[in-house]
């Protein structure tokens, strides 16, 4: 079975996002520091050192400007991939462009291996055990491709963020990860994805409304409305309401309650961190194939969720990106006592 590769995207003010874009291509490409190319109206250039990246877009970035970049990354599990990235004005939003910043890897079969070499020697050798060595390799780099896009520094100039595998910026509680530069605003995603199912207004259009405008959004719908979220469940106008009125610490907690594994997590996840050791050992390895139905679904289902509470007073919520965040929102509010 064939998933998409995971597309990041990235919101801030069009005025922030010259910098934004620089400051995530700065972390990005450490330790060169050079970008394959770089586009913007007629301007292409080769070989651009990031510090030069700024001085040309601000000569003529505006609404209607769509900037784009292409550079090699190393990941944080020691692979390295090609990536392109852009940069939109608000006009592009308004003609259909995602972003205003996003990224996605050029070979879709990178970030997601479709094959992955497993120990010959290995104790425990079962479908489980090689999905759940690909989704720790796979969480650890897409986490932190996510952080190196939303939050390179301390500028805290990009509000939320998110990766997702359906290849446009859906609704949060449907993908595998997003990033708040705010930990108290973490109920954003609830609201976003309401205003994006219910009302369907682009994610892209919405992610920069403060909370009181899309608690407005939310409170402007009819009573006993709902939205269906994929996977057949369902979130009632009320529910929203009820999230986003309950005190952000305690949110919180419930999330991070609600983000222990599974018991089909933890059969398998030590073995599978023992054959990743056997490999780095040299122990002999032979490819197998992670596109099985049977993978995919395992990683679906039980695919371990990260809340990270971060030193700036962000946070991010994640997951492999085959699996959603609905799972871990829909147990966190039913131990706050809220029914979908």
């Amino acid at each position: 079975m064939r998933e998409s590769t995971p597309s990041f995207f990235a919101w801030c003010d069009e005025s922030d996002r010259i910098d934004a874009f620089t400051e995530a291509l700065s972390a990005l490409v450490h330790p060169w520091r050079i970008c394959s190319s770089l586009s913007i109206f007629s301007t292409w250039r080769d070989e651009i050192p990031v510090d030069e990246v700024a001085a040309t877009l601000h000569a003529q970035f505006g609404t209607d400007a769509y900037a784009w970049a292409s550079f090699g990354v190393t990941l944080s599990s020691g692979r390295a991939l090609g990536f392109s990235s852009h940069c939109c004005g608000d006009g592009q939003l308004r003609r259909g462009a995602s972003g205003p910043l996003g990224m996605s890897p050029f070979d879709k079969e990178e970030l997601l291996p479709l094959r992955l070499p497993v120990g010959l020697l290995a104790s425990a050798k079962s479908i489980e055990v090689e999905a759940a060595m690909a989704s720790l390799v796979v969480q650890e780099d897409v986490e932190d491709l996510l952080l190196r896009l939303c939050a390179p520094g301390a500028s805290r100039r990009v509000t939320t963020g998110g990766c997702t595998k359906l290849g446009h910026w859906g609704a949060p509680i449907e993908i595998g990860a997003t990033y708040h530069a705010t930990a108290t605003e973490v109920v954003r995603d609830l609201a976003l994805s309401w205003v994006h199912l219910h009302g369907d207004d682009k994610v892209e259009r919405a992610a920069g409304l403060s909370m009181d405008a899309l608690r407005a959004r939310v409170d402007a719908a009819p009573h006993g409305a709902r939205i269906a979220v994929k996977g057949g469940a369902e979130v009632s106008r009320e529910a929203v309401l009820q999230a986003i009125d309950t005190a952000p610490a305690v949110l919180l907690d419930a999330l991070e309650a609600s983000a222990l594994p599974d018991d089909d997590w933890r059969a398998v996840e030590p073995y599978a961190r023992e054959v990743m050791k056997m490999i780095a050992e040299g122990a002999p390895v032979q490819d197998v194939d992670l596109t099985t139905r049977k993978h995919v679904r395992f990683l679906e289902q039980h695919a371990p969720y990260h809340v990270r509470r971060l030193p700036s007073g962000g946070v991010v919520l994640a997951t492999h990106p085959y699996r959603t965040l609905w799972p871990l929102w829909n147990d966190a509010l039913f131990l706050l006592g809220i029914t979908s």
